[in-house]
């Protein structure tokens, strides 16, 4: 039987990431990046603008809450704000890799920009936590599943590195949960789960505002994509259940999505996984 990550105390966690903070080479090379079409090109250039605003969400509430947990929890507190700095190497990543798209960090389409203000207004620990697990499963998915039909190369080796690291803040952001949740009242955990069931349902219709912007670089459809962010959201939440946050199997029957489904492949939130994750060169990134 899989050994759930709440096994792992604060103190594991820490200790991977101090040991994960030489990034060492990306291995991303240098010069201008050319995906042959235009239309494709500009939508690369859509793709990893939100990859860049997902980063910079990520940095900035995980340096955010590591500040207002200083005074309380030293440890943990460490945690987040090492966890906050590799979203903010994925950052400096993304906008130079950007730069040599020929693009630019341009401003959030209307939909992302309501999700991420809303991100940023919420002042409750546990929804900063639950939201931004939520964002790092849906991107983890999408660069897997982008990974299925992207060729140009040093698109790729961006998509990987992305995907890699995800790999181990998933489950991370599990155990960052697992912790703000400790000792809160049925009532507060009434209310998160609310918002969870809001966000599930914004999250599974968010590729009707992307695709339309990307397809042309990742070959996804609304459907596909949809499909495969309430698969693995589904399988994140389906493997904690202390967490209190089942999924909500009939919304997902809606686009097709069955607890078969959901059941097949390999959790992203137990300890092994994380422990897979934990080392940079030695994970293996599969395609969705």
């Amino acid at each position: 039987m899989a050994t759930s990550v709440d096994d792992r105390p604060t103190a594991w966690w820490l200790a991977t990431l101090e040991r994960r903070r030489d990034h060492g080479d990306a291995g991303l090379g240098d010069g201008a990046i050319d995906l042959a079409l235009p239309e494709v090109q500009e939508a690369a250039v859509r793709f990893f603008n939100a990859a860049l605003r997902a980063e910079e969400s990520g940095q900035s509430q995980a340096h955010a809450l590591a500040d207002a947990l200083s005074d309380v929890d030293a440890e943990l507190a460490r945690t987040l704000r090492l966890y906050g700095d590799e979203e903010g190497w994925h950052r400096e990543l993304l906008i130079d890799f950007l730069a040599r798209l020929g693009g630019s960090i341009r401003p959030m389409g209307r939909v992302t920009r309501v999700l991420y203000k809303g991100y940023a207004r919420a002042k409750r620990m546990e929804t900063i936590v639950l939201t931004n697990l939520m964002f790092e499963t849906i991107g983890s998915t999408t660069y897997r599943m982008a990974l299925r039909n992207v060729t140009q190369p040093t698109a790729r080796r961006m998509l990987t590195i992305l995907t890699r690291d995800e790999a181990f803040h998933v489950p991370l952001n599990v155990h960052f949960l697992r912790r703000v949740l400790d000792g809160k009242s049925q009532r507060e955990r009434r209310r998160l789960r609310l918002v969870y069931w809001l966000l599930f349902a914004s999250l599974l219709a968010l590729p009707l505002a992307s695709r339309p912007k990307a397809a042309r670089f990742d070959g996804l459809s609304v459907l596909d994509l949809s499909r495969g962010y309430g698969r693995e959201l589904a399988r994140v939440f389906s493997a904690a259940p202390d967490l209190e946050l089942p999924p909500p199997w009939w919304l997902l029957a809606l686009i097709g999505v069955s607890r078969q489904d959901a059941d097949r492949g390999v959790s992203p939130t137990t300890a092994t996984a994380a422990e897979r994750a934990a080392e940079r060169e030695h994970v293996a990134v599969h395609t969705l």
